[in-house]
């Protein structure tokens, strides 16, 4: 089975697109910044496959996030990716996490922000209540609101694994749904241990033996952070100058962590002296 993959299909006898990703080494990365309880890891699997999942549909070159946030003991958790499927996420929480916790129970009175930023164009930001039962229902409900585009989308978890299917009909179609229907009871009989651990194309022939399907190039999936040496100077140079050199007298250095990737960056006086000295220097603007 090829890990961390997705794969694109449409119907030629419905005017219905498909979308499934495979996810192992990606979702490992992002749980393995956080010691997460089981719980959290299961949500952030769903999250990183739905986000794979939405990054498809973009038709444009940039980024997209999908932000959960509540006044619940999880308070975010996010996934961010751009149009080549490179991904990272971070949640955060307080206290004890029941394993069946439910969205709920995890959020409190929570809502989901999908933020959409072309690198040309406007910012695009859609929010949705965390109301549903499940992450996969409050991403049907947003289509819904903000798309009007009949769309269904199931997500699997398990300790290694994260998988996801989206349906959804084609814009400006017909809307006579009576297919996106039969499709969506044929997707539903999916199991977990088939799309979490059987090839793609085994999975699309279970599903969909008896319908025409064109199954496109497959497009890889990576962990991705987006932080560095540099940007982590830049954001140095954005504090006042005398609250950085008193933290490197206190104690030598300052420095800065990525709560994506736990990378961290050290910068000591010789650094700081750089980073304010070059404040007008080429490449560090």
């Amino acid at each position: 089975m090829s890990q961390d993959t997705l794969y694109r299909y449409l119907f030629d006898n419905a005017d219905v697109r498909g979308e499934l990703v495979q996810l192992q080494d990606t979702y490992q990365s992002i749980l393995s910044s956080h010691d997460y309880p089981p719980v959290l890891q299961q949500l952030l699997g769903e999250l990183v496959a739905a986000t794979s999942l939405l990054t498809a549909t973009l038709k444009f070159e940039g980024d997209i996030g999908i932000q959960l946030q509540g006044n619940g003991p999880v308070s975010m958790a996010v996934i961010n990716a751009n149009h080549q499927q490179e991904l990272r996420g971070v949640a955060r929480w307080e206290g004890e996490l029941a394993d069946d916790a439910s969205l709920a129970q995890l959020f409190g009175e929570g809502y989901m922000v999908i933020t959409l930023t072309p690198v040309q164009g406007e910012r695009y930001q859609g929010v949705v209540a965390l109301d549903k039962p499940n992450l996969a229902a409050c991403l049907e409900a947003y289509f819904a609101q903000s798309e009007q585009l009949p769309t269904a989308i199931w997500l699997f978890t398990s300790a290694s694994h994260a998988a996801g299917i989206m349906l959804q009909v084609l814009p400006s179609e017909s809307e006579n749904n009576e297919m996106f229907d039969h499709l969506s009871q044929l997707t539903a009989t999916i199991k977990a241990e088939e799309i979490l651990h059987l090839a793609a194309e085994e999975v699309l022939h279970r599903l969909y033996h008896q319908e025409q399907v064109r199954l496109f190039e497959p497009v890889a999936v990576s962990f991705k952070c987006t932080c560095s040496r540099e940007r982590s100077a830049n954001a140095i140079r954005t504090i006042d100058r005398a609250e950085i050199d008193e933290i490197v007298n206190d104690i030598g250095y300052v420095e800065l962590g990525c709560e994506y990737c736990n990378s961290q960056y050290r910068f000591d006086a010789i650094d700081v002296a750089g980073i304010y000295a070059n404040h007008h220097a080429p490449g560090m603007q």
